[in-house]
């Protein structure tokens, strides 16, 4: 039996989660009513109770480690200026904490007595992020500003003492640097922590019970992948605890109190979880207990609760919607907490993706994940290939409404993890840097190539479809390899990288041109590559969708595309949603878009 795409943008997922204080409750966040919202739980597979009510989507949740209260983040219409708001458990009363709606906030953590949160900020220059403190009852300009930055910050957890900030400074997504603020000092500043040359990753940073220490993941010591490390704070000395052996360790969760933590390997997209419990007096040392039983493959998102006797995280898959699952850290015991509904559509008919690799045209294995219908047929298959955004990303065999939707109407879906892609290795990573970036898309090519001598597949109904970063390589893959498409599809995509750069957020800028060339080095570059300088050889019908708020990827990038696109006589559709940013998060404009998106593709494809 088939659904319409409104039951399968209903299922929903629940994730996000944070213990409360006592260890009695969790917090986690679900879209039941359209958009994400807080909700909170007793008790495994008990009825939850909503605890937000916003059209807006909430974006994270995190319990005060002292309080029955919780601090959430929400923006306004995806432009993502988040605010923070403080939810009194008890009441139900929510306050707004910053209330400087023209100024973003990233979440830095509750100190251990409950007292205080920290956050970055962008409220005195849109184009760098200062560190404040502020306590649990101060609102707006009341917080402090503890130090002015120069760039990209971020926080990454206060020392168990609460003297102490961890910062991290981002110059691209392959390289970062790690300090400590001491916020006892008359001047707090900054100690570097990672004195480095070139690009090197160090992520996921977390204190040490005692305070002396961190561990991170990174790559230093010319590592293609990130490895598990601890960094003695006194001698500078940085020791591998725990390889990735050729995959990226991709993260630490770790409680400060008793050394138990959980870290996961990402082996080519899923998840290896391992849990342990570190030595009082070897930092470098650990016991392991066993492994969780969890479905789907990918999980993350871990949260222990007070005694660190059991942790939560939410898990998803192929055919796994997301779920909260709690799990008792000495056994491996999981126990599913959350019942996010699947709208009425039965689990046992959603599809298994299969990994595969493709040679590219200079020998590169491109790794994939493919989802071919039940009833595929020999020769008749439409195939939709999905490229991820970033590019610093990954698609890896989670649980997608979309994908099971079009598979059940009859559609592969091709999801391949290009050069430039995360996941793999930094050299890996590092393969469509500026000059190289059209190499990608020739990988596009090679998949394409690929898909035609595939039995299932029908080599003349293949359409691209992406979003963001995968928008432009819709867009390229269009231009570049116009013989290949039977139609398009480009969700807040890049049209051209000038107008891009100089039109995104002020705080993005610098970030993005390590990526993919500077508007005062590579311009000329940048402007070859544009598919808007390349639109005479798109021959394929086009749609274009983009969100008016988008600080990202401005609506320009869809305006100009679309304009582009007509004037050479190709079949366009546009569709801008005032009240979207970048990407659609409201369940109205994702029916919408998504109906929308069906009937283009069925129109060529079909």
């Amino acid at each position: 039996m088939s659904y319409e795409i409104d039951r399968y943008l209903n299922i929903r997922s629940a994730y996000g989660t944070s213990f409360g204080p006592e260890g009695d409750r969790l917090s986690f966040l679900m879209d039941t009513t359209g958009t994400a919202q807080v909700w909170t739980l007793e008790a495994p597979r008990a009825w939850p109770e909503q605890r937000t009510f916003y059209d807006e989507r909430v974006t994270f949740a995190s319990w005060s480690p002292e309080c029955p209260e919780l601090i959430f983040g929400m923006d306004e219409g995806g432009n993502e200026r988040a605010q923070l708001f403080r939810l009194d458990a008890e009441t139900g009363v929510i306050e707004n904490l910053t209330a400087m709606p023209d100024a973003k906030h990233r979440w830095g953590g509750w100190s251990h007595d409950g007292e205080r949160f920290a956050f970055a900020s962008n409220r005195r220059d849109e184009s760098v992020f200062d560190i404040y403190v502020q306590g649990r009852d101060e609102i707006g300009d009341e917080a402090t500003l503890v130090y002015e930055g120069d760039g990209w910050l971020s926080l990454s957890g206060w020392s168990p003492d609460d003297s102490r900030l961890l910062v991290s400074q981002a110059y691209s997504n392959f390289d970062q640097d790690l300090y400590v603020l001491d916020l006892e000092a008359d001047e707090p500043e900054l100690e570097h922590l990672t004195p480095h040359e070139g690009d090197i990753r160090y992520g996921s940073a977390s204190w040490a019970p005692d305070g002396e220490g961190v561990y991170l993941v990174t790559d230093e010591g010319d590592a293609d992948t990130l490895y598990l490390a601890y960094l003695d704070l006194e001698n500078g000395a940085l020791e591998t605890v725990a390889e990735g052996d050729g995959w990226n360790v991709d993260g630490i969760a770790l409680d400060d109190e008793t050394g138990r933590f959980v870290y996961s390997r990402n082996v080519e997209g899923y998840t290896e979880l391992t849990v342990g419990e570190f030595d009082a007096d070897d930092p470098t040392d650990f016991e392991t207990f066993p492994d969780p039983d969890l479905p789907g493959g990918i999980s993350g998102g871990v949260s222990f609760d007070p005694d660190a006797e059991r942790f939560a995280l939410s898990t998803t898959g192929d055919t796994v919607n997301t779920n909260v699952f709690v799990v008792d850290v000495e056994t491996g015991e999981a126990e599913r907490w959350t019942d996010a509904p699947t709208a009425g559509i039965p689990r046992a008919s959603f599809d298994e993706s299969e990994l595969v690799h493709v040679e590219s045209f200079d020998g590169l294995e491109v790794p994939a994940f493919l989802t071919l219908p039940d009833d595929a047929e020999d020769g008749q298959t439409p195939v939709i290939v999905d490229i991820h955004g970033g590019p610093e990303s990954q698609r890896r065999p989670s649980f997608s409404s979309v994908k099971q939707y079009f598979v059940d109407r009859g559609y592969a879906y091709f999801e391949p993890n290009v050069r430039g892609s995360a996941g793999y290795g930094a050299d890996y990573a590092a393969l469509d840097d500026v000059e190289k970036r059209m190499d990608s898309v020739a990988d596009i090519e090679a998949c394409v190539e690929w898909l035609h001598d595939h039995p299932a597949v029908d080599p003349d109904r293949i359409a691209a479809k992406g979003g963001s970063y995968g928008g432009f390589m819709v867009l390229a893959a269009l231009t570049e390899y116009p013989d290949l498409w039977a139609a398009g599809v480009d969700v807040v995509g890049i049209a051209n990288f000038v107008t891009f750069l100089e039109n995104t957020g002020d705080w993005r800028r610098e970030l993005r041109e390590a990526e993919y060339g500077s508007l005062e080095n590579d311009r000329e570059f940048l402007e070859k590559i544009s598919p808007t300088n390349n639109i005479e050889r798109i021959e394929a019908p086009l749609f274009v969708l983009h969100g008016e708020n988008d600080p990202r990827v401005p609506v320009g990038e869809a305006e100009q595309i679309a304009e582009k696109a007509e004037e050479q006589g190709v079949p366009v559709r546009k569709l801008i949603f005032d009240d979207e940013g970048h990407g659609f998060s409201k369940l109205e404009n994702r029916i919408e878009a998504y109906s929308e998106i069906a009937a283009f593709l069925d129109e060529h494809l079909g």
